[in-house]
């Protein structure tokens, strides 16, 4: 998946002669704290609420002011995990997109930048999770997929993340199936140390939401 696919069809772009007040409202009504600047089909930047409240005159045309604009953008044919780690690095809330001429296509919002995540990683499918905790030596991604396969259960996607100060991985896997004893018990006869499992779809939401934001500092270090 590539950025011009992710393009929000409703996050507007702003114009230099657009108040200082209009932004605020846009970015309230659409929940972001950024939005790009364009002249015709030129992106000038993005513009933050911080930079808006600074000028103490949100009733004055924001190209009255002196701004000093940050320019970070992504190709359109750029992967989904390039948006994200942008985003991650500069803790945005609307990544700019634009084509190779350079000429300015749209914003992708961090929103739908998780929605978009969960459906490419099976994250929004029926089944459970399970974290394994090992050193980096002992990670096999033939074994782990052969244990969680000899018990007629299908991994559906994984990642790998090294958390902060630690000499550790964290291995995450979503399957197919909420019932995840036997394959927890196989993994433990192996000697795998299963950090924590999810299988209620009622705690789903904010595990995913935790795994994000843990996704996203990882593409931060």
């Amino acid at each position: 998946m590539v950025a011009k696919d992710l393009i929000s069809e409703v996050i507007p772009s702003l114009k230099t002669s657009d108040l200082g007040q209009t932004a605020l409202n846009w970015m309230e009504i659409f929940r972001v704290s950024h939005l790009p600047i364009v002249n015709n089909q030129d992106f000038l930047g993005l513009i933050s609420d911080a930079d808006i409240y600074d000028m103490n005159q949100p009733e004055e045309p924001i190209g009255n002011h002196a701004l000093k604009l940050f320019k970070p953008f992504v190709g359109g044919e750029q992967h989904i995990y390039e948006v994200i780690g942008l985003a991650s690095r500069l803790k945005l809330s609307v990544v700019p997109v634009l084509d190779n001429n350079d000429h300015f296509l749209g914003v992708i919002t961090t929103s739908d930048l998780i929605r978009h995540l969960a459906g490419i990683s099976s994250m929004d499918q029926p089944g459970g999770i399970i974290v394994l905790e090992l050193i980096e030596r002992d990670y096999s991604l033939s074994q782990i997929a052969q244990i969680v396969e000899s018990n007629n259960v299908k991994v559906l996607s994984m990642y790998i993340t090294s958390p902060p100060e630690s000499t550790k991985l964290e291995v995450t896997l979503k399957v197919n199936t909420g019932d995840l004893v036997s394959v927890i018990k196989t993994f433990e006869r192996y000697n795998y140390e299963v950090k924590t499992w999810v299988s209620s779809s009622d705690s789903m939401d904010g595990f995913y939401s935790e795994r994000f934001d843990q996704l996203m500092r990882y593409l931060n270090i």
